[in-house]
């Protein structure tokens, strides 16, 4: 059982509903990300996404677009990422996944990228771009090193996919809310508490919901079937607002811990 699936077991068994935040690797700087990762584990974050930064994300909005743009700029890539999850390992058991694109995987090397992830202590990958039909030289690789291929689906894949996506896939199904990027919303799209509900009830895995949750509110609606919700746009909102600032890792807490009291 890896720690991912360790750590919806023991959602399931506390009656609780699991909290998936997102932040960029390196934004605003290494260090400052090493802190906000900290605040948002300790503030009870149930799996952090570690975005590794890329220069043409296809899949994600404004607020993320630009945290990639200053983790960029201040260095952040592959490596660096890798580096971070070592440091945050060092001092918390919060399972990790890189959430990316192909691209620098693909350039970093794809059994390196494997081997020095799960020696920094990466639990598993989400590679935006990287389609299920297309994952066959990453998904042996990723499996073979005792991580889970976290696979997404949209509103768009149909059931069959999504079937095939459940039986491919490990650690949870990362259930895209909209047909857009990320970004913060005001509500969650019609109908997709139903269709969540559909969902569920055809795979095996967990499923997350992501893509526009901003507000405890929200991430109880999300939940009212799916197992968890994924928070990035509003937490990186936050980083964006306070930067390198000491009140930032601070204000994450406090958000992170008003999402967390509405899952449970």
């Amino acid at each position: 059982m890896t720690s991912i699936d360790a750590a919806f077991r023991r959602l399931r068994d506390a009656g609780e509903k699991g909290l998936v935040a997102y932040l960029t690797a390196g934004d605003p700087s290494p260090r400052a990300s090493l802190s906000y990762l900290r605040s948002a584990a300790d503030a009870g974050a149930d799996i952090l996404e570690v975005g590794v930064p890329f220069s043409d994300p296809t899949a994600d909005g404004p607020t993320i677009e630009a945290a990639s743009r200053r983790a960029l700029a201040g260095g952040m890539n592959v490596a660096g990422a890798i580096d971070l999850v070592a440091s945050f390992r060092r001092t918390h058991g919060t399972p990790v996944v890189l959430f990316g694109y192909y691209n620098p995987f693909h350039r970093y090397g794809i059994p390196k990228l494997c081997a020095d992830s799960r020696e920094a202590g990466a639990d598993g990958f989400l590679i935006v771009d990287l389609p299920h039909e297309e994952a066959g030289e990453a998904a042996p690789a990723i499996r073979g090193a005792g991580m889970s291929l976290i696979p997404l689906a949209a509103p768009t894949s149909g059931m069959d996919r999504i079937r095939a996506f459940d039986r491919a896939g490990s650690g949870f199904l990362y259930l895209i809310s909209v047909t857009g990027v990320t970004g913060i919303r005001e509500s969650l799209p019609a109908g997709m508490v139903s269709w969540t509900r559909e969902v569920k009830r055809a795979v095996t895995l967990p499923v997350a919901v992501g893509f526009g949750i901003s507000s405890p509110a929200m991430a109880r609606s999300a939940t009212r079937y799916a197992d968890a919700a994924v928070v990035g746009s509003a937490c990186v909102k936050i980083v964006e607002k306070h930067g390198r600032g000491r009140l930032g890792p601070a204000e994450l807490s406090r958000f992170v811990r008003s999402l967390k009291k509405s899952l449970r």
